[in-house]
């Protein structure tokens, strides 16, 4: 006597959708739980100095580029809107240190203007990076 056995195709298939579902969740979950580094992409020949010291990374940084313009937080910032924004980020952040991250061939007009609207933000103590800070 034979017996034929009946082929059904529920058999041969493994069902994936659960592991697809695992897959989705764990992206989801390390794309929340991943910090991103704020880094300025410009190109800047810093100053030197001999009297060089290591800065907080804890201070906000204000970045002028070679064209005078000035950054905050990864964002251009116009001068007349630089104090509000500083003000603003130096209540949030708790902290009162700002450093000036400038390009060598700024004027020396244009940093003292930067510097004079971070000191009348509020902040303490106000830097300028030179090439062995960070």
């Amino acid at each position: 006597m034979k017996f034929r056995r009946k082929k059904s195709d529920s058999d041969n298939q493994i069902d994936i959708s659960p592991l697809i579902d695992m897959v989705f969740i764990l992206l989801i979950f390390f794309m929340v739980s991943t910090t991103f580094v704020k880094d300025m992409q410009l190109d800047l020949e810093r100053p030197g100095a001999s009297s060089a010291m290591p800065s907080s990374s804890k201070s906000v940084r204000v970045y002028i580029d070679r064209a005078g313009d000035v950054f905050v937080d990864g964002q251009a910032v116009r001068i007349w809107a630089l104090q509000g924004k500083l003000r603003q980020m130096l209540q949030v952040s708790g902290e009162k240190a700002v450093l000036v991250v400038t390009d060598k061939a700024v004027s020396a007009e244009k940093l003292i203007e930067v510097v004079d609207y971070c000191r009348l933000a509020g902040a303490d103590d106000v830097g300028v990076a030179t090439n062995n800070e960070t």
